[in-house]
């Protein structure tokens, strides 16, 4: 990468948040990124054990709970956005779809009555089809928890809000099915709310018949939460080891949750035509940091700050976050923009 002067005018750029968002009409707020262009900065389970009652609002806090009646599903919260977040309603837009289409009550199974609640948003209800594969399995009824959502890009007049979600069905003949996913969810500007114009479940590939031990510990490392579609990554073996070691350097000193490895993450940077680090499994997002999350403006910036430095440290040559650090070991190897004031990207380069 090189160092721009003026100023980068890449996706990588720290731009006043009203500024950006009082811009023109479709201006790049942010994308979740893969290598920076020159002259711009930038059903399974995970590794451990999912709770019983999950606490899933933006900024980590419990907000309300829906749990359906009849077998003994875990009870859930409704997910609401936190303190800190840049355009909330976007956010809950995705996120109430996905309530919808993954969670119901016994005798709504189904795609016929997904229809109908994806409809009753005001939504078209093809998009219960789009879902039907990773969210609508046999089950009787099911449970959703909506673990985090986050931005993999943001525009004024469009965005891609990446769903995290864990999910319970009841099987027709008895017993309980723990899964989850995470849905790319595509959304553009509408009033009086915005719209979602397509869903993108992850589709991690089947297991591996062998694992890098970098793989392998990882999974076992109860410091590192991972959701299902990320521990899916995982035991496929498409994560580089590059990015598996990091993490692991950085389990040492920090207790951290992935929002995304490599499925259910945009192809592309959004917004544009450069392919993302994520897809061939060489990137992470990180939204939680030692339990507090990136996004609550009570996380103290010298946490998240300095996960990023040590981020870099451990081998990242795009580290992007809420702030653009100084130093580096390449003078745009930190990055800051609007999608990334919820997570803390980190990419590698192999």
């Amino acid at each position: 990468m090189t160092t721009p002067t003026p100023p980068p005018s890449g996706p990588g750029r720290a731009l006043p948040r009203r500024a950006v968002l009082l811009g023109l009409g479709g201006a790049l707020l942010g994308a979740c990124t893969g290598a920076p262009p020159s002259g711009s900065s930038g059903p399974s389970t995970a590794s451990g054990p999912a709770p019983a009652s999950a606490s899933a609002s933006g900024s980590g806090r419990s907000s309300g709970s829906a749990a359906p009646s009849g077998a003994a599903l875990p009870a859930t919260t409704v997910w609401r956005p936190g303190p800190g977040e840049v355009r909330p309603e976007i956010k809950l837009r995705a996120v109430e779809l996905v309530e919808a289409i993954g969670a119901w009550p016994p005798g709504q199974q189904g795609v016929g009555a997904a229809r109908a609640r994806v409809s009753a948003l005001g939504l078209d209800p093809a998009l219960a089809e789009q879902a039907a594969a990773a969210l609508l399995g046999p089950g009787t009824q099911a449970a959703l928890q909506v673990v985090n959502a986050q931005y993999g890009g943001l525009l004024l007049d469009s965005a891609s809000v990446m769903v995290v979600c864990r999910q319970w069905t009841a099987a027709p003949g008895g017993g309980t099915t723990a899964g989850g996913t995470t849905v790319d969810v595509r959304l553009r500007q509408a009033s009086p709310r915005w719209n979602v114009t397509s869903l993108h479940p992850a589709e991690p590939g089947p297991p591996a018949a062998a694992l890098s031990a970098a793989a392998q510990r990882v999974l076992a490392e109860p410091r590192i939460q991972l959701p299902p579609a990320a521990a899916a990554d995982v035991r496929a073996g498409v994560v580089h080891d590059s990015v598996l070691e990091s993490m692991l350097t950085l389990a040492r000193s920090h207790t951290f949750a992935v929002t995304v490895l490599s499925s259910g993450h945009p192809l592309d940077v959004f917004g544009t035509t450069r392919p993302s680090d994520h897809p061939p499994g060489r990137a992470v997002d990180v939204w939680q940091i030692d339990g507090r999350a990136v996004v609550d403006p009570e996380t103290p910036h010298a946490l998240v700050d300095g996960f990023m430095r040590e981020a870099a440290a451990a081998g990242s040559y795009n580290v992007g976050g809420p702030r653009r650090l100084s130093g580096g070991r390449t003078p745009n190897q930190f990055f800051s923009d609007e999608t990334h004031h919820d997570h803390v990207h980190l990419g590698f380069r192999t």
